[in-house]
């Protein structure tokens, strides 16, 4: 079961994301400076890799949360919203800030993180 609620804890902040970006792409790609042209191209590997990545990141909360005894869904509510708010953004902000990236940016994608990570532990306690 703790794959399983791994992996759906994974997609669950996927499809979040892919809303949260399909209302946002064009702020989201003003603010990153990409083009309608290269947000358009048929690549599917950054969202292979963004997958990937959700399901490490997902893997890792439930990790965390066995260890610290993080078993009920209010628990991980509040528990994911804060590893997103409090370590998932920060390293988001100081690696934007040294990369001259706007705040807009910084507010758009660590606002994801935070809301993505909230979605993981809830449902991550769920299972």
């Amino acid at each position: 079961m703790e794959y399983l609620g791994v992996f759906v804890a994974a997609i669950a902040s996927y499809a979040f994301g892919a809303a949260w970006y399909m209302v946002l792409a064009k702020r989201w790609m003003a603010a990153a400076g990409v083009s309608q042209e290269d947000a358009s191209r048929k690549n599917p590997v950054p969202l292979i890799i963004s997958f990937v990545m959700a399901v490490l990141v997902a893997g890792m909360m439930r990790h965390i949360f066995a260890m610290a005894g993080i078993d009920t869904p209010n628990n991980g509510l509040w528990a994911g919203f804060g590893l997103g708010a409090f370590i998932a953004v920060p390293w988001i902000i100081t690696n934007y800030a040294f990369a001259g990236r706007s705040m807009r940016l910084m507010f758009i994608d660590g606002l994801y993180a935070v809301v993505g990570c909230t979605i993981m532990g809830l449902v991550l306690t769920l299972f």
